[in-house]
């Protein structure tokens, strides 16, 4: 795998002679974000040795690179997913080509589900921790020392200074936050109630396919990371709201203006 991320960082630093210290992956309906970045380069997954390619509405696919106040910037337009076929390598495979790049820290989104009665569709969670259960973990198989780690520690998997910063922001801006538990599944099929009964037994408050994934290989690597999500759709114990592919990236798009901003601010103003 090192082999493949030093093609991949060489073939990038060809293209665009950047060094990045935050690296941002934009989930389902979150893209809008690019027009925060003053953007340099942008290039198509499709072009960058190595890369997978996402084959998910929403996920427009492509790697940029700029500026957000003074900060360089580079950021994933679409994930990639364990359900579209993809290995958790694959998955993960850009996390490391970014740390690879210089980034040191990392900001992920996404669209879920909510489980926890305090949300509403909307909401927006700070994520504080996760539960994985996905099939296959990133890390599975023979450990490179030189990426990470065997054995690594998950004792603060989102960071606790960049969840404190993002409060602070969210009170300056009048912008109502949740914070929680996200669950991860497999997927493509959303949840059903008895699956929200589980999720919400375990402690989880809310669920989606993406995510922990990305987050254990940035610990793996030794990135600070922060997680955020947005809540498109609610289930609980009595009923399960009917939902679909385009009502999740409609709700994503609501809450894009306030999830944009409180980025932005972090990537500002973060030391």
């Amino acid at each position: 795998m090192l082999n493949q991320i030093y093609e991949t960082c060489e073939f990038i630093k060809t293209k665009t002679n950047f060094t990045p210290e935050y690296g941002v992956v934009l989930g389902s309906g979150l893209g809008g974000f690019a027009e925060d970045i003053a953007i340099e380069f942008s290039i198509p997954y499709s072009e960058i040795p190595n890369f997978p390619t996402s084959t998910v509405a929403g996920h427009k696919g492509a790697l940029l690179f700029g500026t957000i106040g003074t900060k360089k910037v580079i950021a994933m337009q679409g994930r990639f997913h364990y359900y579209e076929g993809h290995s958790m390598k694959e998955v993960t495979f850009p996390i490391r080509v970014m740390k690879y790049l210089g980034v040191s820290k990392l900001i992920v989104s996404n669209a879920s589900g909510g489980v926890n009665s305090k949300y509403k569709v909307g909401s927006i969670v700070l994520i504080t921790n996760h539960i994985n259960m996905l099939p296959e973990h990133p890390l599975r198989g023979i450990n490179d020392e030189r990426l990470g780690p065997r054995f690594v520690n998950m004792s603060e998997p989102y960071s606790h200074h960049m969840i404190a910063k993002v409060k602070e922001i969210a009170n300056a801006k009048n912008i109502q936050v949740e914070e929680g538990v996200y669950v991860a599944l497999q997927g493509p099929t959303y949840e059903t109630l008895s699956e929200y009964k589980m999720i919400k037994n375990i402690g989880g408050d809310c669920v989606g396919m993406s995510t922990v994934p990305e987050v254990i290989v940035a610990r793996h690597m030794d990135m600070e990371t922060f997680g955020i999500s947005v809540i498109t759709d609610m289930g609980n114990e009595e009923n399960m709201e009917s939902v679909s592919h385009e009502e999740v990236l409609k709700a994503a798009k609501n809450a894009e203006p306030q999830i944009r901003t409180l980025i932005k601010e972090l990537i500002c103003s973060y030391t």
